[in-house]
């Protein structure tokens, strides 16, 4: 009887943890799915990479398909930052965004102030 109790007991644990670890996941999803639509909906701003520009929905692509490829080492939204949002894994040469105005900022800074807005505003991907 003891043992059945402790067999249950751990099972509950383990799927409390398990639930957690699912909300973290979720939570981290869609930072990261925001990070990608402020991208995505950007209009007239140009993604740059490897020296040539891309269109926000074309970006939005390459960053979905450089997540899918890094899956395994990205748990944050900092990691897709860092891992897949920052610069060119081949060259090793950071991405821009070019705005209409001429104003260039590397997107490691860019998307880190979306994150920053997201996280402030308790903002859910539209």
């Amino acid at each position: 009887m003891r043992r059945n109790r402790i067999i249950v007991t751990v099972l509950v644990l383990l799927a409390l943890f398990s639930g957690i670890a699912c909300a973290q996941g979720d939570r981290e999803g869609k930072r990261i799915e925001y990070l990608i639509t402020s991208v995505e909906n950007l209009v007239g701003v140009k993604f740059v990479r490897n020296g040539k520009e891309y269109d926000g929905k074309q970006a939005a692509a390459h960053l979905r398909m450089k997540l899918k490829n890094t899956a395994s080492m990205v748990h944050s939204a900092e990691d897709f930052i860092k891992i897949c949002a920052s610069k060119s894994y081949l060259s090793g040469k950071p991405y821009l965004i070019v705005f209409p105005n001429g104003r260039t900022v590397p997107s490691e800074v860019f998307f880190r102030q979306q994150l920053q807005e997201f996280d402030g505003k308790g903002a859910a991907p539209k």
